[in-house]
């Protein structure tokens, strides 16, 4: 299983984060890297799952909806790899995996190892293995809708600077009752 933490939909477009690590999954499950894909993010910045609409569009460039999975909790990139984790543990999955941009991969190492599991894999993008496939790259239309949050409050409108910061520290996990 190989984790993709969430970017939020800008204008109701995909911005170039969202578009490279969603194509950067791709690769991975057209390579039998990964089986399977969970995108993981909640309504953090704007209206939206961010892991709905990144397997909306997973789907639309070709990875099979049966080998996506999301997870919908996490607000912060700690959180991603947190909650991702024991969702894949519960679904039976043994082999997971971190898929982003290398600055975010690095951020989470430490923070993976210690908190979540030696056993996380680490597979940041290749952007060259990124640039070669552009030429084939499309941008699909979705409906977002499924994905958009009734009476919706952005991130930083519920919580302070000092708040925000310990959830992307990792300090406001919650774990899962079974």
């Amino acid at each position: 299983m190989v984790v993709v933490p969430g970017v939020p939909l800008e204008n109701g477009k995909w911005s170039r984060v969202m578009k490279a690590r969603i194509y950067w999954a791709k690769y991975l499950y057209d390579q039998g890297i990964a089986k399977n894909i969970m995108f993981s993010g909640s309504a953090v910045y704007s209206p939206y799952v961010e892991a709905e609409i990144m397997a909306l569009y997973a789907e639309a460039i070709g990875i099979p909806r049966k080998h996506i999975f999301t997870e919908s909790k996490a607000e912060h990139s700690t959180e991603n790899i947190f909650y991702s984790y024991i969702k894949a543990r519960k679904l039976g999955f043994e082999t997971i995996a971190l898929a982003s941009d290398p600055f975010q991969t690095r951020m989470l190492k430490r923070f993976s190892r210690s908190n979540v599991s030696e056993d996380v894999k680490l597979l940041p993008i290749v952007f060259d293995t990124l640039r070669k496939m552009e030429p084939m790259m499309i941008d699909p239309v979705i409906d977002i809708r499924s994905a958009f949050v009734e009476n919706f409050v952005s991130l930083p409108d519920r919580e302070n600077f000092f708040e925000r910061m310990r959830g992307t520290m990792g300090l406001k996990l919650e774990t899962p009752v079974n």
